[in-house]
């Protein structure tokens, strides 16, 4: 065991931009992993203060390496890592790695061994703040409801839950301006998986440009945040709702292998983009633009922050999820998706929008900027308004009566109400009020000066206060009393309110997939438990878009045919974008969407995403214009020790390049794939299309002519040997005609100026 004493990095948040620009701005989501590894097992869960989730993952063998812990990383993308300053080496190792990584150091947090305890972990979870349970709820039913939850039966994450616990206590995560004995809250417990997920690295990600981030180009948005560019996600993501796209980026991240999963997400798809249901589709996404961001809503109640607009946006949403529920119901229950939406949309849902409806004013509420209820809820508040109601014309006979007892030079009074203060008598100041004495008067107390009246407490008013009391406050107190109640109502089923965010965004992001996939023209792949790929006329995705022509191009391959393709052709043929586009069809087909090909059957397989070494890939291709494809060969098995076939030896390599033509000098791509090698690299014509001199291009021709023939090459830099002999006779003879015995002869200016530069000159031309 090692120690991980004072392992701390830098915090980082990633927040993506939302989507409804009328949804006001959140905190940054904070989420905080606890992990512990142990025995070739790994224990995990994590806390996203964005919805007040808890999420766990059952314990699951990793290797030393703590691959799997790197994905779940990769994915949660932790601002703060929580483990034990007791920790096998490998713990270590892999955290001294993250902390080297420039791009990503979340803040590293260690506590002692006994905060990982297996029984502090259960009794920090029975004190934890559950807000949708009673709070009389006993001891004993609190565990029996956590048993159903969470599984008792993984050690490690139930260790590592109580240190996360004691994390969220002492930052108060969420809750850091509440009284301290308002806890963190946890609104629902979520399993976390990565069973079926198919492995990507960031490296793939980039190169098939499925995400792109960019700055936005908005001169008052270039300091807040990204935009999405030219992307797969950026084309696919319709959704109508921030969680909608929230989670069509977790699609993306964790593409599946599970055809269950698969299948759900093809029949609605399949649904929803036949013409004849076009207005279903249209409706429901009209619909989905008023689900609001339950988690955030629920969170509030917790914490009694709920404001106007939160009820606002929770009856909406109750009220169009209603809706959404009685359309699907009304479609084929043989989609699961549908059959859920129609199961799941409880008759809750209508109760919580009917109490709502019923006790909410809003339009009360709106004007007064507070929590307003409606006219017969509270018979006790329905008395006391119907008091202030009438106390205008009341108070108006009083200050009546009060005038009559008044100092006949003050010429009117009123009597007012004011919250928290009661009830004033008040009157206009006299010109003969200069200083606080002569504010006295006889019989009334003298409370304060406010615009040239004088406020005054009387006899009368105090009565008041004591027949009516603070109605205002009471009024206030009583309709909060009403709020907290309806809260903790809805807070008791807010599973419910769950459930309708999990499948409307699900529904969300099949919509918007389903959009994409009308307007540009893709069609829904088979898919099969085998290994295979075969994929008729497919397209590149992004290129299509940019380019107003594109060649389409076939692809098969299997387990027993076709394995290794090696392409060759020119530089700029299209090798590395046909490669791409197999790419992008096989991982759109992996995450349920449809595709940009005539006709498409993938099998469940992740080897096209992997290294080329990999015995497990179901395809691999190798892009390249060299044309001695043995030397290719020769050199990729001794570089990687493996015994790579490319050529149709044993059925599993094919030979294809991207076909060319030549018009005259000039070079034309077709982009069009067929069987063969190429036979030329075209280098001379590649050149000449980025723009190299003419020159230069023929010199490259004539030094490729001569090395292929075996001819010497000479420099073209260099004087041919005649001008050399000529030159070298031309120093000699000046040399030889020097007579030495002539005293006017300067020796030295005749060797600076006459021999040494023809010299000089003669040994830099050799």
């Amino acid at each position: 065991m090692a120690a991980l004493e004072g392992l701390r990095g830098g915090g980082l948040v990633f927040d993506p931009p939302g989507i409804n620009g009328d949804e006001e701005e959140e905190d940054s989501p904070a989420v905080l992993l606890s992990v512990l590894a142990q025995h070739g097992q790994v224990g995990l869960c994590f806390y996203d203060s964005q919805d007040s989730s808890l999420h766990y993952m059952i314990d699951t063998p990793d290797n030393h390496e703590l691959h799997l812990l790197a994905r779940v990383i990769q994915e949660v993308s932790p601002d703060v890592i929580i483990t034990s300053a007791k920790q096998e080496r490998c713990m270590t190792r892999f955290l001294q790695q993250l902390g080297s990584n420039p791009d990503y150091k979340p803040e590293v947090v260690t506590y002692p061994y006994v905060d990982f305890g297996l029984e502090v972990g259960k009794q920090r979870l029975l004190s934890a703040h559950l807000p949708f349970l009673p709070a009389s709820v006993s001891e004993r039913d609190k565990m029996s409801y956590l048993s159903s939850c969470i599984s008792f039966h993984s050690p490690l994450m139930l260790r590592t839950v109580g240190a996360l616990l004691k994390c969220l206590d002492r930052r108060r995560v969420g809750v850091e301006l509440e009284d301290s004995s308002v806890g963190v809250p946890i609104l629902q417990f979520n399993t976390y998986t990565l069973k079926g997920v198919v492995c990507i690295d960031r490296d793939t990600y980039s190169v098939l440009q499925i995400f792109k981030s960019e700055l936005h180009p908005s001169v008052y948005k270039l300091h807040s945040g990204e935009k999405e560019g030219l992307s797969l996600y950026g084309i696919l993501n319709r959704c109508r709702s921030k969680f909608g796209s929230k989670l069509l980026r977790q699609w993306f991240l964790r593409p599946t292998q599970d055809l269950a999963v698969l299948h759900r997400r093809q029949e609605v798809i399949h649904f929803l983009t036949s013409p004849r249901n076009s207005d279903v589709l249209s409706t429901l996404q009209s619909l989905l633009r008023n689900i609001r961001n339950i988690p955030t809503l629920l969170h509030r109640m917790s914490l009694s922050h709920t404001k106007v607009g939160d009820w606002q946006s929770l009856y909406k949403t109750v009220c169009s999820a209603v809706c959404i529920r009685n359309i699907v119901r009304h479609l084929p229950q043989s989609i699961q998706l549908f059959h859920d939406i129609s199961e799941g949309f409880s008759d809750d849902l209508h109760y919580i929008s009917s109490i709502i409806n019923r006790v909410v004013d809003f339009e009360t509420s709106i004007a007064e900027n507070r929590f307003t209820i409606k006219p017969n809820v509270d018979p006790a508040i329905d008395e006391k308004k119907r008091r202030m109601m009438g106390l205008s014309d009341f108070l108006t006979d009083v200050a009546r009566r009060e005038l009559e007892h008044l100092d006949a030079r003050i010429p009117s009074c009123c009597v007012i109400y004011i919250p928290l203060i009661g009830f004033l008598l008040s009157v206009p100041r006299l010109p003969s009020m200069v200083e606080k004495e002569d504010f006295e008067i006889g019989g009334l107390d003298f409370m304060f000066l406010s615009e040239d009246r004088l406020h005054y407490r009387s006899q009368r008013t105090k009565e008041l206060d004591d027949l009516l009391g603070d109605l205002h406050c009471d009024i206030r107190d009583m309709e909060t009393a009403v709020m907290t109640q309806l809260q903790n109502t809805i807070l008791e089923r807010s599973s419910s309110l769950h459930k309708v965010l999990d499948l409307t965004a699900e529904l969300d992001c099949l919509m918007a997939m389903s959009s994409a996939s009308q307007e540009y023209g893709y069609t829904s792949p088979k898919l099969a438990s085998h290994r295979k790929i075969t994929i008729t006329q497919g397209r590149h995705p992004l290129l299509e878009l940019c380019s107003p022509v594109f060649v389409a191009n076939s692809f098969q391959s299997s387990e027993s045919q076709d394995r290794v393709k090696v392409i060759t052709g020119p530089n700029s043929s299209g090798k590395s974008i046909y490669l791409k586009q197999v790419g992008l069809i096989v991982f759109m087909a992996l995450i349920g969407s449809d595709v940009p090909a005539k006709e498409a059957e993938i099998g469940l397989v992740d080897g096209i995403f992997t290294r080329m070494q990999s015995r497990e890939s179901v395809s691999v291709g190798l892009s390249t214009f060299m044309i001695d494809l043995n030397q290719m060969a020769q050199a990729l098995n001794s570089s990687t020790g493996s015994s790579l076939v490319l050529v149709d030896e044993f059925g599993k390599g094919t030979n294809t390049t991207l076909e060319t033509a030549v018009d005259g000098d000039e070079l034309v791509f077709l982009y069009q794939l067929k069987e063969g090698i190429c036979q030329s690299s075209y280098a001379a014509n590649i050149a000449t299309l980025a723009g190299l001199p003419i020159s230069l291009v023929q010199r490259g021709v004539e030094v490729s002519e001569l090395y292929r023939t075996g001819r010497p090459i000479k420099r073209i830099d260099k004087a041919s040997s005649d001008e050399q002999v000529n030159r070298c006779k031309s120093v000699v003879e000046k040399f030889l005609n020097l007579d030495l015995e002539d005293k006017d002869l300067d020796l030295h200016r005749f060797m600076k100026e006459e021999l040494l530069p023809s010299a000089g000159e003669l040994l830099n031309r050799s």
